[in-house]
């Protein structure tokens, strides 16, 4: 695998994140705990090959210009803007939700995961979306 291949595969670990959150949310929802727990799990591991992808790639190339014009570059910076602001923000709020949820801390899990899964969820679905604007399909 070649420094170039890493965004590819970074928007593969976040597409593959969102998909297991959203599977995760609707398996809590249908009451199944471990299957819940599970992808979860694996959504916190995705995600976490993806930061750690990111930063290899980021420190071999530098930052990526954005080449659009018109109101695409506006739409772009907008979700860069929005997505950079709440990966920062989601970072201690996933390691809070999960260290309450591995601890048993149910209550103060679920309360917190109420606003962490929506944050994470989009930080995961706009790295897509910027992939796709920067790089193309």
């Amino acid at each position: 695998m070649e420094v170039t291949d890493l965004p590819r595969l970074n928007a593969a670990l976040n597409l593959t994140s969102a998909v297991l959150l959203f599977v995760g949310w609707r398996l809590i929802r249908a009451g199944r705990r471990e299957a819940h727990r599970a992808c979860m799990i694996a959504a916190l591991c995705t995600s976490a090959l993806f930061l750690a992808s990111y930063l290899v790639y980021h420190f071999q190339v530098g930052s990526v210009r954005y080449t659009g014009q018109g109101p695409l570059r506006t739409l772009y910076f907008a979700i860069l803007l929005s997505h950079t602001i709440l990966a920062v923000v989601n970072v201690p709020l996933v390691i809070v939700t999960a260290t309450r949820a591995l601890r048993e801390r149910f209550p103060e899990h679920k309360k917190i995961a109420r606003r962490a899964l929506p944050i994470w969820f989009y930080v995961s679905v706009t790295g897509v979306v910027i992939y796709l604007m920067l790089y193309g399909v």
